[in-house]
């Protein structure tokens, strides 16, 4: 479990980015050369192969050579390590919601209380309460 603990730290820190989210994004409608990458954003190429290097060591990225090219290709699987973890939160939220209607539906509906406004709370003030002297 620490294992994989450490692995969504590197995955969560890693997209923590503007720049380094918006390359996944991108990586997501297909593989990329750094230089394509690259001409989308107002920084150096180095800039952008420093996060790439972010990416990969994250696990979200990884690179390849193709003759002169080198694309740099998503990995999907890591993002189903993320959904796992995220739909467990989810599911222990909405089990909480759950129970929080349970409640709310066991203590009545809204209609059965009786409606209070700040002058029927200033009937029921004794002049002690009111700060009479």
């Amino acid at each position: 479990m620490a294992q994989a603990d450490d692995r969504l730290t590197r995955v969560f820190g890693a997209l923590s980015d503007p720049i380094r989210r918006d390359i996944v994004a991108r990586l997501s409608d297909g593989d990329a050369t750094v230089g394509e990458l690259g001409s989308s954003y107002q920084v150096s190429l180095q800039a952008v192969s420093k996060h790439l290097k972010v990416l990969e060591d994250a696990g979200l990225v990884s690179r390849s050579r193709d003759a002169q090219r080198r694309p740099v290709h998503l990995e999907a699987d890591v993002f189903d390590l993320m959904t796992k973890w995220i739909e467990r939160y989810r599911r222990q939220a909405e089990e909480r919601f759950r129970r929080l209607d349970a409640v709310l539906e066991a203590m009545g509906s809204p209609e059965t209380f009786p409606e209070t406004t700040s002058e029927t709370f200033s009937e029921d003030l004794t002049d002690t309460e009111r700060g009479a002297s």
